[in-house]
């Protein structure tokens, strides 16, 4: 390191200057956290509105400023979705009877998270529509939309803290892990043009997808007192989320409007029906070219379309969801099973998470009966 004493004098100007900034929360004589800073290059002081970067507004960081770093996040929320996953939290409420105050600090977390997810989602998929209105990160510009999203991740942790529930902090930790696990994989085959398997696909579904399922039930069960498990259906129940967001993806009209004519192929995305499709016959690299163009060709995208009906993948996926349907009822079944005492005549406390499966698996399996 150089010897301050030796150093070039305009150096050590710089370094002096450095070395007398205040600390943070030092105070003026009046009590006011101390305000001024060396401006070296000019040789004089400033009054600033901030100590450490951050500003100020009676002690408290202003309204202004959280509006600004809100706004790619507000945009969204202002344009929402279908609220499956809020959906889902009051469904398995019906058997986990979280109390109310918990209750909404877990439905609002979820509801943060899956927003602050989509921003990002966006910017490392190239999207252009969101919810059927131009992305975030279009409108706000990239790095802002990046800080907005991490900035929400923290607000939700701040939530999550409410809950003084310490199995809650890790809960958290471990499925924003998992989370960025899942998302990282699928960003790694799509870039490096790697088809994976379809069991590496499901894993990955369970980090990404599955991890935001998998975060709400377990905070529900953390606090409840009922004794239920959940996690192996909400597990199956992500999976299912998924595939079928697949096939819709590339088969269903509501899509073209909200994101694009099939934009997974547009993002080169390894989805379920494409990573069958493409093994389905490794030695003809069409569809995985079709891919690697990141093609916004309508005619080259109802062509790829075509390419995977004939290798039956469609059909293939709608199978794999039959399957997964029928374990999910196995398990809900198992859940009922496991409650202590005797229901009243008629009470069915799994209606609402059946209601939901038959809507998520119908949108695919019966499009034109579910009014899609």
């Amino acid at each position: 390191m150089t010897n301050i004493v030796n150093a070039h004098p305009y150096v050590a100007k710089k370094i002096n200057g450095l070395m007398s900034i205040p600390e943070t929360g030092r105070q003026s004589p009046s009590g006011d956290p101390l305000r001024t800073n060396m401006d070296v290059s000019r040789g004089h002081t400033r009054n600033l509105s901030s100590v450490d970067g951050t500003k100020y507004k009676d002690g408290q960081w202003s309204q202004e400023n959280e509006r600004i770093l809100m706004g790619p996040y507000d945009y969204l929320v202002q344009h929402p979705g279908k609220d499956i996953r809020r959906q889902l939290v009051n469904a398995f409420d019906a058997w986990l009877k979280v109390p109310s105050e918990s209750l909404a600090i877990i439905n609002k977390v979820v509801a943060m998270l899956h927003t602050a997810s989509l921003l990002i989602d966006d910017v490392e998929d190239s999207s252009i529509l969101r919810r059927g209105i131009p992305v975030a990160h279009n409108i706000f510009g990239t790095a802002q939309t990046i800080n907005s999203a991490n900035y929400v991740y923290f607000l939700a942790l701040q939530e999550v803290q409410k809950l003084n529930n310490p199995n809650a902090i890790n809960i958290y930790v471990q499925e924003l892990l998992n989370l960025h696990r899942g998302q990282g994989m699928d960003l790694f085959w799509r870039d490096t043009l790697t088809c994976p398997s379809e069991e590496e696909y499901l894993e990955m579904v369970g980090n990404k997808t599955g991890g935001l399922f998998r975060l709400a039930v377990k905070l529900m069960q953390a606090e409840s007192s009922t004794g239920r498990d959940c996690v192996n259906l909400v597990n199956v129940m992500g999976l299912i989320f998924q595939i079928c967001d697949d096939y819709l993806n590339l088969s269903n009209t509501t899509y073209t409007k909200n994101k694009g004519l099939c934009e997974d192929l547009t993002e080169g995305k390894f989805s379920f029906p494409i990573i069958h499709s493409i093994r389905s016959n490794p030695r003809n690299h069409q569809l995985i070219n079709i891919l690697k163009q990141r093609t916004k060709d309508e005619e080259v995208k109802l062509y790829a379309i075509s390419y995977m009906e004939g290798t039956g993948s469609f059909a293939h996926t709608q199978d794999v969801i039959r399957d997964l349907r029928q374990k999910a009822l196995v398990l809900i079944d198992e859940i009922e099973a496991s409650g202590t005492g005797k229901r009243p005549e008629g009470h069915d406390d799994g209606a609402m998470v059946r209601a939901i499966l038959t809507k998520i698996t119908d949108s695919a399996l019966n499009p034109h009966g579910s009014g899609k």
